[in-house]
């Protein structure tokens, strides 16, 4: 059996994302881990940097006016995208397998990493240009931890991000 492959996800992940995933596995009997964050760990001023840069910018102002998620809410949420994402993998590799992640993203993906001797990461994500453009993104921070690839693709889509 191969090494398992951890994937840390943001995203329900879906059937674009499937096909990225299954390439990657490419027949191999892998297991897959999925990961997903209890607490996404966004800063308000960041958030609002990314949608003004996105021109979104009734989302930029409407996220700067709202409360603070509620932490119960938001481990609903990502129990939710944590079932989504397994049933999109289903059937691919020697399994697949997951869990909502505390503590943060890239420090839950580098525990899971090492406690599986896992050789391959992947990091799902929507685009963050600020954290992109200034390499300071899940997959980059990951990977200067880990000291091997963390493959870095964009939720939904073939595009693979600069890791």
């Amino acid at each position: 059996m191969s090494e398992p492959i951890v994937i840390l996800t943001e995203e329900p992940l879906g059937a674009d994302d499937r096909l990225n995933i299954e390439r990657l596995v490419d027949g191999a009997d892998s297991r897959l881990l999925v990961l997903v964050p209890a607490n996404t760990e966004r800063h308000l001023l960041v958030d609002f940097l990314e949608h003004l840069s996105l021109l979104e910018i009734a989302a930029a102002f409407r996220e700067l006016t709202s409360r603070a998620p509620d932490p119960a809410e938001e481990r609903a949420h990502a129990t939710e995208t944590l079932s989504a994402s397994l049933a999109a993998l289903e059937g691919l590799g020697a399994g697949v397998d997951g869990e909502v992640v505390d503590g943060g993203a890239v420090n839950g993906l580098v525990a899971r990493v090492r406690d599986t001797g896992a050789t391959q990461a992947v990091v799902i994500t929507r685009p963050h240009a600020v954290s992109d453009t200034f390499h300071t993104d899940w997959a980059n921070k990951a990977q200067d931890q880990l000291g091997i690839p963390v493959l870095h693709l964009y939720a939904g889509s073939g595009f693979i991000g600069d890791s």
